[in-house]
C-alpha cells in the first residue's frame, strides 16, 4: 500500500510539472528521490498555489482519471440537468475524449445554440481538436456576432477552420485580433507561421519580436509555462 501511494504521488507531482512546464531537474529529483523530492516539490510548487483540497482531487484524477467521470455520468443519470451534463462534458475534455464530450455539451444545448456561448465554444474547441472543420465553422458562425467573440480563442480557431477550408482572406481577418500583448504567446506564434507562409514576413516579425520582448518581463510560473513557445518563436524569427 505505502508503494503504491509513493507511485501516486510521484505521478501527480510529475504530472504538475508537466501541465505547469516547470523546470526538467524538477522530473529528477522526483524520480530519484521518490519520497523526499515530491515532498520538496509538493511545498515549494504546489501547495503555495493551491489549497489542499484541489491537490487531493487532482492527485484522485491522475491515478483514477475516469472516477471523475463515472461520478459524474451517476449525476447524470440522477438528474439529468444542463449544468450536469456541462460538467461531464468538461471532465471528459480533460481526458481529451472531444468527440464525447462534444456529445454531452450538444445534449445540454439541445440544439438550441442560443442558449449559451460559452458551451458553444466548448463544442467548437472539440470540433477543432477533432479536426472537424467545417463544423467548427458551423459553430462559431452562430455566436460570431457577439462582442466576446472577437479576440477570443473560439475566433482564432473559427480562422485556423476557415484556411483549412481555402478561405484564406477570411482566415486572416479572423486570426489577427488575437494578437494581443502579453498574451495568447502559443496562438500568436501560429499567427506568425500563418503570416510567413502568405508572404507577409515583416508582419510576422513584428509579431515575433513583441513575444521576444514580452518574454524578458514575464513572471517566473509565465517562463516555465511558455518556454518551449518562446524558443520556437526564437528560432522562427532566427530564419527570416
Amino acid at each position: 500500500m505505502y508503494y503504491f501511494l509513493i507511485i501516486a504521488l510521484q505521478g501527480f507531482c510529475i504530472y504538475h510539472a508537466i501541465k505547469n512546464r516547470n523546470e526538467y531537474y524538477w522530473y529528477f529529483v522526483i524520480l530519484f528521490l521518490p519520497v523526499i523530492g515530491s515532498i520538496i516539490y509538493l511545498v515549494t510548487q504546489v501547495f503555495n498555489k493551491k489549497d489542499l483540497d484541489v491537490v487531493q482531487k487532482e492527485i484522485v484524477n491522475v491515478v483514477n482519471p475516469t472516477k471523475k467521470v463515472n461520478d459524474l455520468r451517476k449525476q447524470v443519470e440522477f438528474a439529468d440537468t444542463f449544468q450536469n451534463r456541462t460538467h461531464l462534458g468538461d471532465a471528459l475534455y480533460e481526458m481529451g475524449d472531444y468527440k464525447t464530450g462534444i456529445g454531452e455539451y450538444e445534449i445540454a444545448l439541445k440544439g438550441n445554440y442560443n442558449q449559451d456561448a460559452g458551451v458553444v465554444k466548448k463544442i467548437l474547441e472539440g470540433y477543432s481538436q477533432i479536426s472537424q472543420f467545417d463544423k467548427v465553422i458551423f459553430c462559431a458562425e452562430q455566436i460570431n456576432s457577439r462582442s466576446d467573440f472577437r479576440g477570443s480563442r473560439s475566433q482564432f480557431l473559427y480562422g485556423l477552420a476557415l484556411e483549412n477550408q481555402g478561405r484564406s482572406e477570411e482566415a486572416e481577418a479572423n486570426l489577427k485580433p488575437i494578437d494581443q500583448r502579453y498574451s495568447n504567446y502559443e496562438e500568436r506564434y501560429t499567427l506568425a507561421q500563418f503570416l510567413v507562409e502568405k508572404g507577409k514576413r515583416t508582419e510576422a516579425k513584428e509579431i515575433l519580436e513583441e513575444i521576444v520582448l514580452e518574454s524578458q518581463n514575464m513572471s517566473k510560473p509565465n517562463r516555465n509555462k511558455y518556454r518551449a513557445v518562446v524558443s520556437d518563436v526564437e528560432k522562427l524569427m532566427s530564419s527570416l
